[in-house]
């Protein structure tokens, strides 16, 4: 079995990536975005995020957040492209590595997993809302998630309160079990 060959049929999605730019994918990243492979390379990240906004602070948190060996990974709400799903938001574990750590978007590899067979999104949140439910997930307090995100640990609860309220929650706990569970 060859490299190529062993890329396309990984029992994972796996994109290669150029300056925020797919220019391969394999079919199971086809499979988990529904999409077309023109729909796909050659394309920018952004057109699989819910917001261009989601889309920036993503970015701008790997950056932030890369180890010394260039890894990330995270778990956070993506959108399928293709004609069936198109729209449809889902749970994403992404995990991968810059080639280059100081050149973050140069050239990288992302895996991802659809995690919507485990963790339905049943309740529409705000772009905000999606970033600090995939970092309380990740056990993040409320100054470590400011902290990443550029905002007052304050505001973070406040987020964090109007979650509770959307998912029935009446503890962090219970929210991130929920948020888990789907």
């Amino acid at each position: 079995m060859d490299y190529r060959t062993a890329f396309e049929l990984a029992p994972i999605g796996l994109v290669l990536s150029r300056q925020r730019l797919m220019i391969d994918c394999n079919r199971q990243a086809l499979a988990i975005f529904g999409a077309t492979r023109e729909q796909m390379v050659g394309q920018s990240f952004e057109v699989l995020y819910p917001t261009q906004d989601e889309y920036e602070r993503t970015g701008q948190r790997i950056v932030a957040s890369l180890d010394s060996h260039g890894w990330y990974a995270d778990d956070r709400v993506m959108k399928r492209l293709g004609d069936k799903q198109s729209g449809e938001l889902f749970w994403c574990h992404v995990s991968g590595r810059a080639l280059d750590p100081r050149q973050p978007h140069a050239a990288g590899i992302w895996a991802f997993e659809d995690l919507s067979s485990r963790r339905a999104l049943k309740v529409d949140f705000t772009a905000r809302e999606r970033e600090i439910a995939a970092l309380l997930i990740e056990g993040l307090t409320s100054k470590l998630i400011g902290k990443r995100l550029g905002i007052s640990p304050r505001t973070v609860d406040v987020y964090r309160a109007r979650l509770m309220r959307k998912v029935g929650a009446a503890s962090t706990a219970e929210l991130v079990n929920k948020l888990l569970t789907g």
